[in-house]
């Protein structure tokens, strides 16, 4: 937001699952992903991406801390970071961007690079579409850490509708830009197994990400598997390595161990 502009003018998307996936008390919120940080932060070179999931945070806080640590020592070099995560609330063709000027959150306003969500909608499969944005969890859940790991940045939300992993490599090429730019992929990864299958299915998709097999990604593997399977495209475009940093479900965190959600952490370049 300008100096200049004034706050009742903006378009603000509120946040709509503080409370339930993560604290709305901004105390608290900031404690709790402390509470996440704890893995080694240092890193040779800024990630180009980092693929975390979006459950509510007692249950996947602490793995995509593993990701979200990285970024620290990187806070004040990024300064655009863009969104991807998928459809849970609202079925639509294509990516959905926001008409909004910030997303909020407990921690404060996260101003929106308008620039770049309309360099995006000169795409044929981007269109704007705030009904997409309004309840999803699986890019709210990641502002917060956001605020917490890095200084002044700029956001592109996207969500995933129905797609090809092509139209999110379009995407993702067209804002690629240089160290400045992050992408954020959003995504859990098999639902509602016991602990121990679970356990086998999740290191097979895990296997299958960092040998960026985008062929063989579907959405029982990971419901974010759209958005993954364009950033692979671009990582093996631009040679990036990608490497697991976590891997565990919600057995090992915070639930039990008969129907679990799995959850990864892993990091593109």
């Amino acid at each position: 937001m300008s100096s200049t502009e004034h706050p009742s003018r903006q378009r603000i998307r509120p946040a709509a699952v503080a409370g339930r996936f993560y604290p709305d008390n901004a105390a608290e919120l900031r404690a709790e992903i402390a509470s996440d940080l704890t893995a080694s932060e240092s890193a040779d070179r800024c990630p180009k991406a980092i693929i975390v999931p979006h459950a509510g945070y007692r249950y996947s806080g602490p793995v995509a801390g593993t990701g979200y640590v990285k970024l620290l020592p990187f806070r004040q070099t990024i300064k655009r970071v863009v969104l991807l995560g998928p459809a849970h609330r609202v079925g639509f063709d294509g990516l959905a961007v926001s008409n909004a000027d910030a997303f909020a959150t407990p921690l404060g306003l996260i101003p929106v690079d308008r620039l770049g969500i309309e360099r995006i909608l000169q795409l044929p499969q981007v269109i704007e579409f705030d009904e997409a944005h309004a309840q999803e969890h699986s890019l709210e859940v990641h502002l917060p850490f956001l605020q917490v790991t890095l200084d002044d940045f700029a956001l592109v939300p996207i969500v995933v509708g129905r797609a090809e992993p092509n139209d999110v490599k379009e995407v993702i090429e067209t804002l690629w830009g240089g160290d400045e730019t992050l992408f954020v992929i959003s995504s859990d990864l098999s639902h509602f197994h016991d602990r121990d299958a679970a356990k086998r299915i999740d290191q097979t998709t895990a296997d299958l990400i960092c040998s960026q097999n985008v062929e063989a990604l579907t959405p029982q593997r990971a419901c974010g598997y759209l958005a993954i399977g364009g950033m692979l495209l671009a990582a093996r475009e631009h040679k990036l390595p990608v490497t697991v940093l976590d891997l565990r479900n919600s057995g090992d965190t915070a639930g039990g161990h008969d129907k679990v959600v799995g959850y990864g952490s892993f990091a593109v370049g």
